[in-house]
């Protein structure tokens, strides 16, 4: 079965770094658009970034735009999202999925599989 698992989550303060991992397992990775949301509390989850299955097309959210790095490593069928000058507003549980890709462009909704998400937590 397709497992998605994030690493890299963590505490720290306003204008520090984190980076988060996610290992993919049980599917063919290049066939698929990896994407990354997250979820503050009593907030609904929404989209951080997402990377096309050759890693040639990118988006991000307007929040994170400047601030944060989508890759992917298709021979170790691993996702990475670098987030730099993090802000307190960017507390949240971080998500990474997968969707089997249809088009140029990664999805910023419709994922298929999705992992169990980490903490990021940034205080001020």
């Amino acid at each position: 079965q397709v497992q998605l698992v994030e690493s890299g989550g963590g505490s720290v303060q306003a204008g520090g770094s984190l980076r988060l991992s996610c290992a993919a397992s049980g599917l063919t990775f290049n066939r698929y658009d990896m994407g990354w949301f997250r979820q503050a509390p009593g907030k609904e989850r929404e989209f951080v970034s997402a990377i096309s299955r050759s890693g040639g097309m990118i988006l991000h959210a307007d929040s994170v735009k400047g601030r944060f790095t989508i890759t992917r490593d298709n021979a170790k069928n691993t996702v990475t999202l670098q987030m730099n000058r993090l802000k307190p507003e960017d507390t949240a549980v971080y998500y990474c999925a997968a969707q089997r890709g249809s088009s140029n462009i990664p999805p910023q909704t419709g994922y298929d599989y999705w992992g169990q998400g980490t903490q990021v937590t940034v205080s001020s």
